[in-house]
């Protein structure tokens, strides 16, 4: 009886470890499998996408028009992509795809370098209890994001025309478009610096 026992639970305890663990596990394979992409990403080109999302969310936020967008760094977002579309990164676009009504306006788009990589992707709310209880479906995805990779997650309130930032499982509001585009371009390290954190708890 015992060694069935024992053979039951080595048959089955790795894959109750990989359901338990999934997160840990998906987080440590997709560092082991990313390169530094926005150390090896020029400076320069760093410069254009920060402009370009900044101007987007300059006139997101002037319109009173909600967004969410994850600007990956070493942790992949793949699995998160809900459209196969690319494109360059551009105000234009951006604000074209957050307009009201259009098919991809409630999802969050993803960036990594200068490419748009998804559009109208769904995003892990934060599962976590927000203090701030103003705070919508956008920002709690922004923060369940930030919480699982390591991406900036920038957000447009479409009820206040704030600009939050998203990282680490905190979120920093309200930051202006110049604010932003030093953040995306490494100008800033430490958003503590820029704005006070709204927190979660369990």
């Amino acid at each position: 009886m015992i060694s069935y026992l024992l053979g039951v639970v080595f048959t089955f305890a790795p894959f109750a470890a990989v359901v338990v663990f999934q997160p840990e596990l998906r987080n440590a394979l997709a560092r082991l499998g990313q390169s530094r992409l926005m150390r090896a990403f020029g400076r320069g080109d760093r410069q254009t996408v920060a402009e370009e999302i900044a101007t987007a969310l300059d006139r997101l936020a002037q319109s009173s028009t909600g967004a969410i967008i994850a600007v990956q760094r070493d942790i992949g977002l793949e699995e998160f992509i809900a459209s196969g579309v690319e494109a360059k990164v551009s105000a234009a676009l951006l604000a074209t795809i957050f307009t009201p009504y259009s098919p991809l306006h409630d999802g969050a788009v993803l960036v990594r370098g200068d490419q748009i990589i998804g559009a109208g992707c769904v995003l892990p709310l934060t599962q976590y209890k927000v203090k701030d209880k103003s705070l919508g479906t956008r920002h709690r995805a922004a923060l369940g994001l930030s919480e699982e990779t390591d991406a900036t997650i920038l957000v447009v309130s479409e009820e206040t025309s704030t600009i939050s930032i998203a990282s680490n499982g905190r979120l920093y509001r309200p930051l202006t478009a110049d604010q932003v585009r030093d953040v995306l371009t490494g100008a800033v390290r430490r958003l503590e610096s820029l704005s006070a954190a709204v927190t979660t708890e369990a």
